[in-house]
């Protein structure tokens, strides 16, 4: 009787134990995916040729709003960058989108890398309708990402939290900037 309760309580942890691990290929496959998008990600910080598409925004006290990736985007190319908020809203706003677009000059760019392979890249951005310092956070090993532009005039400060491209990969609509 025990031998037969002993044979049944294996099978039972043999069987409840593989149905619950990953697939060790599929699981090394996307592991290796998300450490090349992370390198392009790094390449294309360290290039200057990026875009931040960001899927959703955080507002000073907390509020989130789920957005499109393709009309809300902090972008650098050389030494310029635009920063774009679009919601849908019926209102087409100062972009034609219904919220903002600025265009800056980028200054006081600043790149780190801690232990663990998280990035922190900072940099100023002075133009006719912005004058705020933007900090990224790059999760290891992925190309997620979160930027919060700080502005220098007052304390309206915006988090974009989405996944970080090369310029070429990137798909985004630019708006009418200010």
């Amino acid at each position: 009787m025990k031998t037969i309760l002993f044979i049944l309580t294996s099978i039972t942890l043999v069987l409840t134990g593989c149905s619950t691990t990953k697939d060790p290929v599929a699981s090394a496959v996307n592991d290796a995916e998300q450490q090349m998008r992370y390198d392009m990600a790094i390449e294309a910080l360290n290039n200057r040729e990026f875009v931040l598409e960001a899927d959703r925004i955080t507002f000073k006290y907390g509020q989130n709003a789920f957005v499109s990736p393709n009309t809300n985007f902090i972008s650098m190319s050389g030494d310029k960058a635009t920063i774009q908020l679009a919601f849908n809203s019926p209102y087409a706003g100062p972009n034609g989108m219904g919220g903002i677009t600025v265009d800056g000059s980028v200054t006081n760019v600043k790149m780190k890398t801690d232990k663990k392979g998280n990035v922190t890249y900072s940099m100023n951005v002075m133009g006719a309708g912005v004058s705020a310092i933007v900090f990224f956070n790059i999760t290891a090993g992925t190309n997620q990402c979160s930027a919060r532009v700080t502005p220098n005039f007052n304390s309206q400060v915006i988090t974009f939290t989405g996944y970080i491209y090369s310029k070429e990969e990137s798909n985004v609509y630019k708006g009418r900037a200010l």
